[in-house]
């Protein structure tokens, strides 16, 4: 980072010397999740042989089986769902949610409404082809109170509702909101046991692998999800998605995902398994990096008087910076510096448009090695008001400083 502007290689050095004790902190962090991920391997004695992967109907890849086995010691499940046929991060969390409802069943997000891309999904928007609600599912959900569930009025929801599946989703999504804690998400499920003891809770856990010491399913969630392009995949796997939780929810969405009678016992791996095997070991030191890289970005930004969320001490549950710039122009521009500051497509302009799954024109800087990748350092956001940037930390926490201090400077000090 040469030639910065003396103001702003003053703040750069304010800011290292503030966040150093909590970048030490992530540092234990990532040491505690790198602990149960080696233990997990060497319980299931992983070989050579494991990462080669199969092709045609895959069957017998054991491998594959045993990848599942280690997701489901990890996350501390009875069973999991790891697959390279999963396209996206909404695609997993369908399966998983379709391959357990039945028409009929009430689908129930504790936390608000669900974001964009699962709004269509649900059949929350004027296409309701191949939607849950065209199948019969109805749907319904508990307003937020000033960012936090509303325990109250989630009391009488359940109660009339009594949803065969209720869903906590542990990001923010294209929301203002919090994310929401681990310690947040056992209450949650607390909550739901008690009052409406014959729902399943389904966590979306997308963006949240290894952002803390614990899971939700460490606390009594059903069954879990979220994409390999994100956490995960430790930036290694290049497609899919996990499903985590009790045999029955894991069953149900095997069938879901290829077909009764088939289930899991197929689908091939072709030459996946190695990234999916090294990703998800690297996934606690990579995640760690992420997240040191937004809490740099966060305390950055906060002294340039802008509104972050987290803060740079607060506690964090994933590797998402919220930075909100009250005005399109400035977060266009700001989104064109992080594109130019990417090792991959760096010479592109951002420009805001229309994407499948979302409502608003979105803009979004992703110069990644894995096309759509958030493990990997991006920015993005729907141009509406308060013109918020969803920024995502990426490999390594020298790229993020470096290039969000270069986006900072071509921005903001020109």
């Amino acid at each position: 980072m040469n030639n910065l502007p003396e103001e702003l290689a003053k703040i750069v050095k304010e800011v290292d010397a503030q966040i150093a004790p909590r970048l030490a902190q992530i540092d234990e962090q990532v040491v505690f999740n790198q602990a149960k991920v080696l233990k997990a391997y060497v319980d299931n004695a992983v070989a050579e042989s494991d990462l080669k992967g199969t092709n045609g109907y895959g069957d017998d890849d054991e491998g594959r089986d045993k990848l599942e086995r280690i997701y489901a010691q990890v996350f501390q499940t009875e069973d999991a769902l790891v697959r390279p046929q999963f396209v996206s991060g909404t695609h997993t969390l369908a399966v998983a949610l379709e391959g357990n409802l039945l028409p009929g069943d009430t689908l129930t997000y504790l936390t608000g409404m669900p974001y964009d891309t699962m709004q269509h999904v649900i059949g929350l928007t004027p296409d309701k082809r191949g939607t849950f609600i065209q199948k019969g599912i109805k749907f319904s959900h508990v307003p937020l109170k000033d960012g936090e569930v509303d325990y109250e009025e989630a009391e009488k929801v359940l109660k009339r509702d009594r949803p065969h599946i209720v869903v906590i989703q542990r990001s923010r999504g294209y929301d203002t909101r919090p994310s929401f804690t681990v310690d947040k998400i056992k209450t949650m499920i607390a909550f739901v046991k008690q009052v409406s003891p014959d729902s399943l809770v389904f966590i979306d856990n997308c963006y949240g692998e290894f952002s803390e010491m614990h899971e939700p399913t460490e606390y009594g969630a059903d069954f879990m999800a979220g994409s390999l392009i994100k956490n995960a995949g430790g930036g290694y796997a290049k497609t899919g998605g996990y499903i985590v939780g009790t045999h029955e929810t894991i069953e149900n969405a095997a069938c879901r995902l290829s077909a009764p009678g088939i289930g899991r016992e197929e689908g091939a791996t072709l030459t996946n398994m190695h990234d999916f095997y090294q990703g998800f070991f690297l996934s606690p030191h990579t995640t760690g990096e992420a997240i040191k890289g937004m809490i740099y970005s966060a305390a950055l930004l906060e002294k340039l008087g802008y509104e972050v969320s987290p803060k740079w001490n607060e506690p964090r549950t994933d590797l998402i910076q919220t930075i909100i710039f009250g005005d399109p122009q400035k977060m266009i521009d700001f989104t064109k510096q992080v594109q130019k500051n990417s090792p991959v497509d760096s010479f592109v302009d951002p420009i805001p448009s229309a994407m499948a799954g979302y409502e608003d024109k979105v803009i979004m800087a992703a110069g990644n090695f894995v096309s759509g990748s958030t493990m990997e350092f991006s920015a993005d956001g729907p141009i509406r008001p308060p013109y918020a940037l969803y920024m995502q930390g990426g490999l390594t926490y020298a790229h993020d400083k470096i290039a969000v201090t270069n986006a900072v400077k071509n921005t903001f000090f020109k």
